[in-house]
């Protein structure tokens, strides 16, 4: 039974016109665009258990590998608002104080004897968990830490409780673990892995550091991956110099913090303000006046609207395959070889960041999905039919909704098996031929080098 709807999806891969979102919440969801409601889903504040459709297959079937890119949890903000005082967030961690989780205490002493792992480069000058009284721009909070606990241990209710995938006596050579070089990324998957794995050895930890916040390691020349980037870019300029309420908006916060309309839009006030949202903070107040929720709906709703039109565009959706196709090769190439019976790692974690995630739900078709929220999940799973041993099969989850038939490669399987499920070699074939057709090349490097017509 698939209980996702699936939506008619043009043969460009992008979805004309449906406004429906992955897993709504029918009690609670409003109809329209609410600036509100959508801030608070991207808050993400740790609260209600969530609901989730990992780990779901029919009972003769094995899971055998699970890779997952998360978004960090919920920071501090990387952009200040000129003239105000910043947010005042403790990023001390208090298990007494909300949001906690019952292993957050035993997470923080376990954290403070790291010295046993093997962190790549720059990792290891990095510090384990956040710890200033006053968080610094672009730190972990302790929401962000509690997100990933929490997603560690839904994880490993399913993957490890009930399905076995890794031992009690786990080895190194079972775990791949890659993350950005910030401290809320590694921080964010030692959050995760603490209460996902067995049992949390510091010995059995090899974190890898990515320096490209898309993962594409050692494939990052890429022309026109660049070049559509900046078409992006000024389709974003375009839409948001045709916004008249916004501009308004942006005179009158610039009025009340007392600079010229340009620098406060270079600082990125959205950034800030939800921050004070998420916390339930205050907006910043001047002599001259407050910033109130009227300025933080219009410039919210603008960056909904904006997303609706990115998707909808195809410059997006031509960067985001040059931009992702490293990271998903990569991982079609591991689940390929455990798919043949190699020793490969059965558990893969990717920490990064939004711009790392969103490119990958695009190249992949799944336009009907939000953009990552704090600690966003998405997840691949491996799965080996019992009866036929030979056959593997993907599941493509994101924050728990199963959304593997909404993937451009995928959308029409459901029709015509009965599995709940997608070959894996459809997803091979994506990443390995179909996403350079619409460059009208054969390769990666071709489709980055060659002009498309």
């Amino acid at each position: 039974v698939h209980l996702i709807p699936v939506n008619p999806v043009r043969e460009d891969g992008l979805n004309p016109k449906s406004r429906k979102r992955i897993m709504p919440d029918l009690l609670t969801e409003p109809p329209a665009i609410d600036p509100v409601y959508e801030a608070q889903v991207y808050c993400n504040v740790p609260s209600i258990a969530e609901r989730s459709m990992e780990g779901h297959a029919p009972h003769y079937f094995k899971l055998v590998s699970v890779q997952v890119l998360i978004r960090h949890g919920d920071r501090y903000p990387l952009y200040a608002i000129p003239k105000t005082k910043r947010p005042d967030i403790d990023c001390m961690l208090v298990p007494s104080r909300k949001p906690s989780h019952p292993q957050l205490e035993a997470f923080i002493k376990h954290m403070s004897k790291g010295s046993a792992a093997q962190m790549d480069g720059s990792l290891s000058s990095l510090p384990h968990f956040p710890s200033h009284s006053l968080c610094e721009m672009g730190e972990l909070t302790q929401t962000g830490v509690v997100q990933h606990l929490r997603n560690g241990q839904l994880l490993r209710e399913i993957y490890i409780n009930k399905h076995k995938l890794l031992p009690s006596d786990w080895t190194a050579k079972q775990l791949y673990l890659e993350t950005t070089g910030k401290s809320r990324t590694l921080q964010s998957a030692l959050a995760l892995l603490y209460t996902f794995l067995p049992d949390f050895d510091w010995k059995k930890i090899n974190m890898r550091h990515q320096w490209s916040t898309i993962f594409c390691s050692g494939s990052c020349d890429c022309p026109m991956r660049n070049h559509y980037l900046e078409e992006e870019q000024r389709r974003q300029y375009s839409l948001r110099v045709k916004n008249s309420d916004l501009e308004k908006i942006y005179v009158d916060m610039a009025k009340i913090v007392g600079i010229p309309t340009r620098q406060l839009r270079a600082s990125n006030p959205i950034d800030s303000l939800l921050c004070y949202f998420c916390h339930n903070v205050s907006f910043p107040c001047t002599k001259a006046g407050c910033i109130g929720m009227e300025h933080f709906k219009v410039i919210k709703r603008h960056q909904l609207e904006d997303e609706r039109e990115r998707q909808e565009k195809k410059l997006y959706f031509l960067y985001a395959l040059l931009a992702t196709h490293p990271l998903l090769n990569q991982t079609v190439n591991r689940l390929q070889r455990i798919a043949e019976g190699k020793k490969e790692e059965v558990f893969v974690l990717y920490s990064a960041h939004d711009v790392t995630l969103s490119p990958v739900l695009s190249a992949l078709g799944i336009t009907e999905a939000r953009f990552p929220r704090f600690a966003a999940r998405l997840v691949f799973e491996l799965w080996q039919d019992g009866k036929r041993p030979k056959e593997h099969f993907i599941r493509i989850l994101y924050n728990g909704a199963d959304v593997t038939f909404q993937t451009s490669f995928c959308k029409d399987h459901y029709k015509r098996s009965s599995k709940p499920m997608c070959p894996l070699e459809k997803l091979v074939n994506f990443v390995k031929r179909d996403m350079f057709l619409i460059f009208n090349s054969t390769s990666y490097y071709d489709a980055c080098h060659r002009r498309a017509l």
